[in-house]
C-alpha cells in the first residue's frame, strides 16, 4: 500500500476535509493569531501526509489498495 493512501476512501476524504478546514482556519486567523495559523497549517500538512498533490496521489491509490 502507498504511504499516501488510507485504508478506506471515506477515511481519506475525511482527512482531506480536515486539512481543507485547517487551511481555511489558518488563512482566516493569520492576522490576529499568526502562531496559531502556522500550527493549523502544519496540522493540515500532517493530515494530508504531505502537500495537496500527495493527498491527491493517495486518493488515486486508495481504491486500488496498492
Amino acid at each position: 500500500m502507498s504511504p499516501f493512501a488510507s485504508k478506506t476512501l471515506a477515511h481519506h476524504l475525511l482527512r482531506g476535509g480536515a486539512a481543507a478546514g485547517l487551511i481555511a482556519l489558518a488563512i482566516e486567523i493569520n492576522h490576529e493569531l499568526p502562531l496559531l495559523a502556522v500550527v493549523a497549517g502544519i496540522a493540515a500538512i500532517v493530515a494530508m501526509r504531505g502537500c495537496p498533490t500527495c493527498w491527491l496521489i493517495g486518493l488515486c491509490e486508495t481504491p486500488r489498495g496498492k
